[in-house]
């Protein structure tokens, strides 16, 4: 089993987007054949907000989203973990000045360097700052 820090960009593409994005299918594939998600607590604020989006730009209905919910709750359950990891928010700061990141974007980054993981992001501006800072992609 390996872990790496999975971004909300990647697993709104698998419930949001009509056509998933090839690399979002390959880290879907990692999650089910047993690798594990290690995401920060913002992670669910930015998953539902996601969804409430997608409603108000009519991408899904109500509806749709209680449906996929259900498969999001599974997901949730079986390959995603919490980070166990409370950074100081000076450094999540330091991160986000240092590589122009959003404040929830910098503590991606420093969980993945914190916690020596790679990380998986449909994110341009995270993956370009993850390489600026060594971090390893998911590929």
């Amino acid at each position: 089993m390996k872990r790496f820090v999975l971004d909300a960009s990647v697993a709104l593409a698998w419930f949001v987007d009509r056509s998933i994005a090839p690399y979002a299918a390959r880290v879907r594939q990692l999650l089910l054949a047993g690798d594990r998600g290690v995401v920060p607590p913002i992670w669910r604020l930015e998953i539902a907000n996601g969804f409430v989006v997608a409603e108000r730009r009519g991408i899904l209905t109500s509806s749709d989203t209680a449906q996929v919910l259900q498969s999001f709750e599974i997901v949730l359950a079986q390959s995603i973990d919490d980070s166990q990891q409370t950074l100081p928010v000076r450094r999540v700061i330091n991160t986000a000045r240092e590589f122009r990141l959003t404040a929830y974007d910098a503590e991606y980054l420093d969980i993945a360097r914190v916690q020596q993981l790679p990380i998986a992001t449909l994110d341009r501006h995270l993956e370009e700052a993850a390489v600026r800072a060594g971090v390893p992609l998911v590929r």
